[in-house]
């Protein structure tokens, strides 16, 4: 019997896994999905999160959210829970690009005032901001700049102008994770990160510029900022670039040269290295996260004052006068220490995402006061051609899930194989024929992100919204993209 057959169903969107003593499964595995993205499921992925419930000290569940696919360590789109006491922290749960995440800002221009310029737009975006593999930031810094940074995320850029106060209240953690120390990260990790700030770096990661095709709660839409169909948006997906890779590259070696010797943890895959929490070398690594995290943040946070100029520029009106006010910036590459109820006990537990993202309900003190009668922003990102959705964070997330849902489409075919089905130039002609113009910094890396190499977004968005891990508020669908 497969591991997929071992399953039992509790209902349309969710399967469960008991735990299997014989598999040293510590926790049940709870899988997400319609019984599409279920029955679609690389083999994988149920490896890989039978792995994870097996590391010691995990709580509740090993689960995955209905992006899931095959990753490093933990799939993508997996989240687990560990006690602070007895559990471990693991890079591969974390993922290498530390608080890789969304930004959405809105503005009051509409589709037909940006259309005709939509080229041009797109032209100054691209010239404004580096993109593509060791592209260098415009913002230069001095190594006590950079410890500033890493030390103080957002607030850092504020303060050197390089956005608005306001923003600092719409992002997680107010885009500051705290316990970060410079002196946890490598001078290998600090020569990567320095140069990197303002930068939107390769692969997945995007610029987009969209209009609002659908609303489906007008009175949380409003809330959010998004007032009318048409309307003009700019998101933005990125992380903590080559600074949060090696960050996580040094750590994985080191725990995996420690698991069994020092703390006598089983090695069940090579890529699932993990340290107990409390461990010296554990505790390094958290402030090491936390600085990649914080520069994740600032990454964004300079990026968004680069989309405000390039507005500015092409509309020849103020960032205020359009009213490009940040949505919300959410992580989905992260570990932090939050608490829950677990069997009836309020617990702190440290929560891994990895591909995942928050989807914190009303009333949560963690989320602005703005959207506390709604839940918080939740920016899911689909493909370049499909589209993206603004959704809420709910109350069962909360009870559920650690407070977390699908972080995007989540890929169906290796970056190589897209590669080989499509040419990055005969995609761009197909988006410019859709409607979306197109910048990219190498066409082989357009090609790896072409739609067809995800799944259908609109059904890991009726996965999580037919789940209630996130209610649905707004699609938007892309006019301009500027890709690495």
């Amino acid at each position: 019997m497969s591991i997929r057959d071992k399953a039992e169903k509790k209902n349309q969107y969710i399967h469960e896994i008991p735990i299997q003593h014989q598999m040293k499964m510590q926790v049940p595995v709870k899988i997400y999905g319609n019984p599409k993205i279920y029955n679609t499921l690389d083999q994988g992925v149920f490896e890989q999160i039978i792995n994870v419930s097996k590391l010691p000290g995990i709580v509740g569940y090993a689960m995955t959210m209905p992006d899931a696919h095959w990753g490093y360590g933990f799939p993508i789109g997996g989240v687990a829970a560990f006690d602070l006491e007895k559990g471990v922290v693991s890079p591969g749960g974390i993922g290498f690009d530390i608080n890789c995440g969304m930004r959405l800002v809105t503005t009051n221009l509409t589709f037909n005032q940006v259309k005709p310029k939509i080229k041009e737009l797109m032209d100054t975006l691209y010239n404004l901001i580096p993109t593509g593999v060791g592209k260098k930031g415009f913002v230069r810094l001095s190594t006590k700049e950079f410890r500033d940074v890493s030390e103080n995320g957002s607030e850092w850029c504020i303060e050197k102008g390089y956005g608005w106060e306001e923003d600092l209240n719409r992002q997680e953690s107010q885009g500051k994770i705290p316990g970060a120390d410079f002196d946890a990260v490598s001078e290998k990790a600090k020569s990567r990160g320095i140069s990197q700030l303002g930068t939107l770096g390769s692969g997945n990661h995007y610029l987009e510029v969209q209009r609002v095709s659908q609303i489906f709660d007008s009175e949380t839409a409003r809330i959010m900022g998004i007032h009318s169909e048409d309307q003009v948006v700019a998101m933005i997906h990125c992380g903590s670039r080559g600074f949060g890779h090696q960050i996580a590259s040094d750590y994985l070696k080191l725990f995996l040269d420690k698991m069994e010797s020092d703390w006598g943890i089983p090695i069940y895959e090579r890529e699932l290295s993990a340290a107990p929490i409390q461990s010296r070398d554990g505790q390094e690594y958290l402030k090491a996260m936390a600085c990649a995290a914080n520069m994740g943040f600032s990454n964004r946070q300079v990026i968004l004052h680069q989309v405000r100029m390039g507005f500015e520029k092409v509309f020849n009106q103020s960032a205020e006068d359009m009213e490009m006010s940040l949505v919300y910036d959410v992580a989905h590459n992260i570990a932090k220490q939050e608490d829950y109820m677990i069997e009836g006990k309020k617990q702190k537990v440290l929560v891994h995402r990895k591909g995942a993202t928050r989807s914190f309900g009303p009333s949560s003190k963690d989320i602005p006061n703005i959207y506390s009668a709604v839940g918080q922003p939740v920016i899911l990102g689909g493909s370049m051609e499909t589209g993206s959705y603004l959704l809420a964070g709910t109350q069962t997330a909360m009870d559920q899930t650690f407070g977390s849902t699908a972080h995007g489409s989540g890929r169906t075919m290796s970056r190589a194989k897209a590669k080989k089905k499509i040419r990055g130039n005969i995609l761009k002609d197909q988006m410019a024929s859709k409607g979306i113009y197109v910048r990219a910094a190498s066409m082989a890396g357009l090609a790896e992100e072409a739609g067809f190499a995800y799944k259908n977004i609109n059904d890991v968005v009726e996965s999580i919204h037919g789940a209630d891990l996130s209610r649905k508020v707004s699609q938007l669908v892309p006019i301009g993209n500027i890709k690495g």
